[in-house]
């Protein structure tokens, strides 16, 4: 029977292994899809932000009890992960408390702190739902902002409902586990009463045997199957920010917040036009496209914001364009260019790796004009962001699109795009006239 458990344990191990390797290829090759840039300068500071931002969480101690909770939920997922090694070698094993002789005294005192760990993560997770769905943070509810309708609903609660029911297995486990040591039961090594399991065991204590073995081998299965099935979900929904936080910080633009990258190809024509720069020999012919309509014009690097995105409605909150009752919405901005990936991930699974041509874009199918002309650039998404993820830049390359391919502008713009062509200054003043105030009268 044992031979059989391990056999069936491989196998679920295997099929976990195999659907998150596919899903993982489906993520790098869509972020793969963009612009190359260069974001490997300045190692030290890079590793550096990603410590303090991705590691440390500081930005989300900007509000500080809400820091705090998302902390505990962040050091739970790491270490309890240290505790499920146990679990997978003793179900590839056939053993039960692997660690526990090798450890020794150390071993209840790692499994109490594991437990704390847990039962600080079921608490949190019910502050959270009972946040989201009773007394309702504005930021977070659906019938305000409508890219949080549908998926991005049910996914919020599913994750928070997992993690409760995962916690909770595991913490029933080690109770009916320390009753079974107490009977002197062969295969449950006497490791002592846990912190918090040892308030369920007056639950377990009587029942008998047969039903304490099978619903501890019950609770110990459903446990590390309900981590490998969080563990493909994840790769799905917004909580993928779990393991792309790390490199999106890492990867983080280091410039000021103000500045707002020219784009290469106008920046060279401008200097040809001066005669500041001699046309390079292998240049094309023409630009093949201003600015971004899909992903494809967009750089890697807002392809892996876009998948790191954490759905937090932080951006959102804090958009003055949003916040006067615009379409714009950041989070919106980074929850569609996800929603096309998805799609052309998609596309690109079911054509054995290439992209047809679908007839959609970004642009347009995904994202409005509206929205676009609503942002102010005043950074306020990208200052607020936890991970550093830029709205901003995206939201930039579509309007360099929608402006200079599509001709797209409102009839201010165009005047002040007239001006600064003409005067060097948005003001249909000459430049030779600009200084005239400042002249004294006869």
């Amino acid at each position: 029977m044992q031979v059989v458990q391990q056999i069936l344990f491989l196998l679920a191990l295997a099929a976990a292994g195999y659907f998150i390797g596919q899903r993982i290829k489906t993520i790098r090759n869509t972020i793969l899809l963009g612009r190359d840039e260069d974001r490997s300068d300045r190692p030290e500071e890079r590793r550096a932000m990603m410590l303090r931002i991705a590691f440390g969480q500081q930005k989300m101690f900007d509000r500080p009890l809400i820091g705090l909770m998302h902390f505990v939920i962040y050091a739970g997922f790491l270490l309890i992960n240290v505790e499920v090694l146990e679990i997978v070698l003793d179900g590839l094993l056939g053993t039960h408390r692997l660690f526990a002789p090798i450890l020794g005294d150390t071993y209840p005192l790692l499994i109490n702190f594991f437990e704390t760990m847990a039962f600080g993560v079921l608490v949190v997770c019910v502050i959270f739902l009972v946040r989201r769905n009773i007394t309702k943070v504005e930021r977070l509810q659906a019938n305000r902002h409508r890219e949080l309708s549908g998926f991005p609903e049910i996914d919020a609660n599913t994750i928070l409902f997992s993690e409760i029911i995962l916690m909770f297995f595991l913490l029933s486990m080690n109770a009916a586990d320390s009753v079974l040591q107490s009977r002197g039961v062969e295969h449950y090594h006497p490791v002592g009463t846990f912190a918090f399991s040892g308030f369920l065991k007056p639950i377990f204590e009587g029942w008998n045997t047969t039903a304490l073995i099978a619903y501890e081998r019950l609770a110990w299965w459903l446990h590390i199957l309900g981590i490998l099935a969080f563990a493909a979900y994840v790769t799905y929904s917004k909580h993928l920010h779990i393991f792309l936080a790390f490199p999106n910080t890492y990867f983080s633009n280091l410039e000021a917040k103000g500045q707002m990258a020219n784009m290469p190809s106008v920046t060279q024509e401008v200097k040809i036009m001066l005669g500041l720069e001699q046309p390079a020999s292998d240049a094309p012919a023409e630009i093949a496209r201003f600015g971004a309509k899909d992903i494809k014009d967009l750089t890697w690097k807002n392809l892996m914001d876009a998948y790191s995105c954490t759905e937090c409605g932080r951006c959102t909150s804090q958009c003055p364009a949003n916040l006067t009752g615009k379409a714009l919405s950041p989070r919106k901005i980074m929850m569609d260019t996800r929603d096309r990936l998805e799609e052309v991930g998609r596309n690109m699974t079911q054509n054995k790796g290439q992209f047809v041509d679908d007839g959609k874009s970004l642009y347009g199918d995904y994202i409005s004009a509206e929205e676009l002309r609503a942002c102010t650039t005043c950074n306020a998404c990208v200052q607020e962001c936890p991970i550093n993820i830029s709205p901003l830049d995206i939201i930039l390359q579509l309007r360099r699109y929608q402006i200079m391919e599509e001709s797209d502008a409102p009839g201010s713009w165009n005047a002040m795009f007239s001006n600064l062509e003409n005067n060097q200054a948005p003001w249909k003043f000459s430049p030779a006239d600009r200084f005239n105030w400042a002249q004294k009268e006869g």
